[in-house]
C-alpha cells in the first residue's frame, strides 16, 4: 500500500482505501424521493448557465442563472435552506448538479454546445 501522507494530517488505525466500482448511469440510477429534478442550459449569447428546477409534476418552480458552476450551486442550495424547500435530499443528487453545472460551464467558455446527461 502506498504511503499515504498530507499535511499535517494522522492516518486513523482503521484507514481503507477503497477501489469504487464503475458507476452505471443506467442501472445505478436513483430518483431523489422528493421528485425534484433540474434541467441545465448554456446560453452562449448571453454567456450564462441557466438552471431549472422541475418538481415531480414536471412543472418548472425556479428558474436560476449565473456565469459559474459554484455561483449557482451555492445559490441553489441557499434558496433551498432559506426557503425550506426539498429539492435536493440525496448527496448523490447534489453531486450530479455540481457536475453537470461544471460541464455547462466549461462548455461556455469553449463556445460549445453542452448536453445534460
Amino acid at each position: 500500500m502506498k504511503n499515504y501522507v498530507w499535511h499535517k494530517q494522522v492516518i486513523a488505525p482503521d484507514f481503507e482505501l477503497i477501489n469504487c466500482p464503475d458507476y452505471d448511469p443506467i442501472k445505478d440510477f436513483r430518483r431523489d424521493p422528493t421528485g425534484a429534478y433540474v434541467l441545465i442550459r448554456c446560453d452562449l449569447e448571453q454567456s450564462l448557465i441557466e438552471v431549472a428546477v422541475c418538481d415531480k409534476k414536471h412543472t418548472i418552480v425556479k428558474a436560476f442563472q449565473g456565469r459559474k458552476a459554484q455561483d449557482l450551486y451555492y445559490s441553489i442550495f441557499e434558496y433551498e435552506k432559506k426557503h425550506k424547500q426539498k429539492w435536493f435530499s440525496r448527496k448523490d443528487h447534489a453531486a450530479y448538479l455540481g457536475k453537470e453545472l461544471k460541464k455547462c460551464e466549461y462548455a461556455l467558455l469553449r463556445k460549445e454546445v453542452y448536453v445534460q446527461e
